[in-house]
This record gives structure tokens, C-alpha cells and sequence, in this order.
């Protein structure tokens, strides 16, 4: 039985072995782990499927394989070989050997030049428009990419000529990683292809503050699962823009080039810091969720996502992203949308704040700044500034987000 490089995320193409758990002649049994992969997005462990023993490894630790490359031989019995696949359409070869065609996980065909000029120029084939004949993704549609996503030349110098700026600087030069690139590439695909918008609005955050010291204060005397302190501010941050997306289910949607998907529930992405960059696993139902449930399932995915243990699934869907600066001390700020998420709350820090009240006169209330950005396809202005002024409604009142 061939073992291939499975497919670890609608927009992976290849994954890089870490380890191998295996090794030639080692017994195989169904559900036994054989190797770790690690990919722009995740790193897991991949199990057997099959009893067998190993019999070839075909990509060693530390290479990288294509999706649906073979990396491994299991063989049936002793010194019996699994065949090679008979669909060589489905093949994804080496570039040692050449590029066979491939299918893309929404089923479009991509030809084996077009996979070539794609590796080559380091882009992500889920990332191309299929125009070709037949709807096959072909070297037209490639090298129309990479003419739509070239800079001009003056603002893509050349390594050499910045390093050559900084030749008398002491300076470290520390290599990009695939994880970087991914980052650096989506980021600036989104400020280019994607139409934001901003708006800012500042919270009162008094009866919110309150609320969570009472929530907290039950935890700490054990009528609840979590430590003392578990529910954080961001927690009812998840929750209150949950039920806002509920209340204006025209923001809860993404842009889908020829329609709007709009969902019936509340995803929402969290952006979680790494030594590595940027990571935004995904909660589920969020609007149904309890605080204690919300603060497990937040503090569980942030651990994963710092250990890089997050599976694709835990990346995948969603419509709109939380991020969080508070508490690095940041007031304010305006964040790049998370495609294709159509929305993302940019959290700022709480503080008091002098305010005037409604007879003019001036007190100290907590407040926090918060700026929704929005993707002008799928939320207009009318629809963003609904959406905010409901979130800013809930946690004004919370007591909606414990009902």
C-alpha cells in the first residue's frame, strides 16, 4: 500500500516531514503513527491505515513532498511490495521526475506544466483562477497570476540590493520560513484584493467589568471547572460579537466571487500570536456557547496553535476574526481581514477614561476601542456600522451574554 502525503487544509499543496515514527521493516498496525508532517497551517501526526510493514520511505525527515505524493511503501506481507497506484491521474509526482496532472479539492483539473510554473513561482494552486478549457487550471492561468500579483520592479528589489544598503550595519539574517511566506503572501493578497474599510467605536466596559469579576469570583470558590481568573475579557469579546453577527445575519457571510455565503451560525476566528507568526483557529458556534465553554475551547486552540498542534479543520471556515492588542497596551488599531472572512474586530486595551455625561457633566468610566473591518463586497457601510452599534449594545448590557 502507497502512503501519501494527505491533505491537510483546502489551500495546502505540500507539507514537510518532521519525523518518522517507523522505520523500513517495522511492523505496521491500522491507527499506528507513522510520521509528523508539518505544513504552512498545521502540524500533525499521520497514522497507518493499514496493517503491513514498512518497506520504503520514500521522503526522508526534514524534505517536503507534495499533496498526494508517495512517501512511504507498507507492504502486505513479508517482502511483498504494494503496488503503484493504477490512477495516475490522481498521481502528484516528485520534482525529480516530472509533474503528472492533479485535481484540486474543489475537483478542478490543474495540467502538469501548470503545476510546474506554479512550484516554481512558489504559488498556492488554490489560489488560481481556472480559465483554461474544459475549466482546467493551464500555464495561461498561472503566468496570468503571476502578472496580476507582480509588483513593479522598483518596489520588488532584489536581495541583494537591500542587503547591499545595510553592507557597513551589523545584522542577523534570519531565513523565511514557510509559514512566513504563507503569511506574507495572504496579507498582502488581502490589502490588495480585498476592498476594507474601517470603523471605530469606543465601549463602556463598567457592567462588563463587574459581570466578569462576579464570574470569576465563583470560579475561584470552585463552582466552576476553570482556574480562578480562566474568563478573560476577550471571552465575552467572542461571545457579544457572536450575538451581534446573529442580530445582523447579512455580516455573517463571505464573498464567494458569483454569490454571498451567508451561515446560520456565529464562527468566529481568534488571532493568536506565535514565535512563528499570525495563527487564527477557529470556534464553532460561538453564539450557543456558555462563557466556561468559550474559555476552554479559547485557551485550548491558543495552546495548540503555540505548539503548532492544530489540526486544518481547527483553521478552516468561519466569517469573521477577533484581535486582540489589549493587553500589549494598545489602544487602538486597524487590522488586515482574515479572507475570506468578510469581518474583523480589532480589540484595543481598557481604560479609564475621562467621559461627559448626558447633563454635561464629566466622569471616570472603563472603555475600550474597538474597530471593525469590513470586506465593502459583502458588508456595506449601513450593514458595518448596524453591526457595531449592536456589539457595542451587548457589552454595554451583558447580562445578554450569560442569558
Amino acid at each position: 500500500m502507497n502512503v501519501i502525503m494527505p491533505q491537510l487544509g483546502e489551500t495546502v499543496t505540500e507539507g514537510k516531514i518532521i519525523a518518522w515514527f517507523k522505520q523500513v521493516g517495522d511492523a505496521v498496525a491500522p491507527g499506528d503513527n507513522l510520521f509528523e508532517v508539518e505544513t504552512d497551517k498545521a502540524a500533525m501526526e499521520v497514522p497507518a491505515t493499514k496493517a503491513g510493514r514498512l518497506s520504503e520511505i520514500r521522503v526522508e525527515a526534514g524534505r517536503a513532498a507534495t499533496v498526494g505524493a508517495v512517501v512511504a511503501v507498507i507492504a502486505d506481507g513479508p517482502g511483498m511490495v504494494a503496488a503503484p497506484s493504477p490512477d495516475r491521474f490522481r498521481e502528484v509526482r516528485t520534482p525529480e521526475r516530472n509533474y503528472g496532472r492533479a485535481r484540486r479539492a474543489d475537483g478542478i483539473v490543474v495540467t502538469p506544466l501548470a503545476r510546474r510554473l506554479a512550484a516554481t513561482a512558489g504559488i498556492d494552486l488554490a489560489e488560481i483562477e481556472a480559465q483554461g478549457t474544459r475549466g482546467r487550471i493551464t500555464r495561461r492561468d498561472v503566468e496570468a497570476h503571476i502578472q496580476r500579483c507582480e509588483l513593479p520592479p522598483q518596489n520588488r528589489p532584489a536581495v541583494d540590493l537591500v542587503t547591499a544598503a545595510y553592507r557597513d550595519r551589523p545584522y542577523q539574517e534570519i531565513p523565511v520560513d514557510r509559514m512566513r511566506r504563507t503569511i506574507a503572501r495572504r496579507t498582502l493578497d488581502a490589502t490588495r484584493t480585498i476592498p476594507h474599510f474601517h470603523l471605530t467605536a469606543d465601549v463602556d466596559m463598567d457592567r462588563l467589568l463587574a459581570l466578569r469579576e462576579e464570574a470569576n469570583a465563583a470560579a475561584r470558590q470552585g463552582l466552576s471547572d476553570l482556574p480562578a481568573g480562566a474568563i478573560s475579557i476577550n471571552d465575552f469579546v467572542l461571545k457579544a460579537f457572536a450575538l451581534a453577527l446573529q442580530a445582523v445575519p447579512d455580516a455573517n457571510a463571505v464573498w464567494a466571487e458569483d454569490c454571498i455565503l451567508r451561515f446560520r451560525h456565529s464562527d468566529i476566528g481568534m488571532a493568536v500570536a506565535t514565535e512563528r507568526g499570525l495563527i487564527t483557529p477557529v470556534l464553532r458556534e460561538v453564539e450557543s456557547k456558555s462563557l466556561l465553554a468559550i474559555a476552554g475551547e479559547a485557551r485550548q486552540l491558543a495552546d495548540q496553535a503555540r505548539a503548532h498542534r492544530l489540526q486544518p479543520r481547527d483553521r478552516q471556515g468561519g466569517a469573521a476574526t477577533v484581535t486582540n492588542l489589549g493587553a500589549y497596551g494598545v489602544r487602538e488599531f486597524s487590522a488586515i481581514i482574515n479572507p475570506p472572512h468578510a469581518t474583523i474586530l480589532a480589540v484595543g486595551v481598557v481604560q479609564r477614561r475621562a467621559v461627559e455625561t448626558e447633563d454635561g457633566r464629566v466622569k471616570f468610566a472603563s472603555q475600550m476601542t474597538v474597530t471593525l473591518g469590513c470586506d465593502h463586497r459583502v458588508v456595506d457601510g449601513a450593514v458595518g456600522a448596524t453591526l457595531l452599534a449592536a456589539f457595542k449594545q451587548i457589552v454595554e448590557m451583558p447580562a445578554r451574554i450569560v442569558l
